[in-house]
């Protein structure tokens, strides 16, 4: 996997980090049609974040615990 993409995996889990979002807000930010920057779906092939029901029964999306993880690992760097 390339850097950019890693780098760009890790600045949108900083970007979930402080709550859920809407799925139609990470879609809108998050989603690409280059074949090349796949964050969102490498974010949820290693389960960084998960889909979840939330208020008003909307779909959320949230950083998982291998996603804290990973931020925390990058910030010892």
């Amino acid at each position: 996997m390339s850097q950019t993409v890693d780098d760009l995996i890790v600045d949108f889990a900083h970007w979930l980090a402080p709550r859920p979002r809407p799925y139609a807000e990470v879609m809108e930010v998050w989603r690409t049609s280059c074949p090349r920057l796949t964050v969102w779906e490498d974010a949820v092939d290693r389960g960084l974040v998960d889909r979840r029901v939330g208020a008003e029964g909307r779909i959320e999306i949230a950083l998982t615990d291998a996603g804290r993880i990973l931020l925390e690992a990058r910030s010892a760097h």
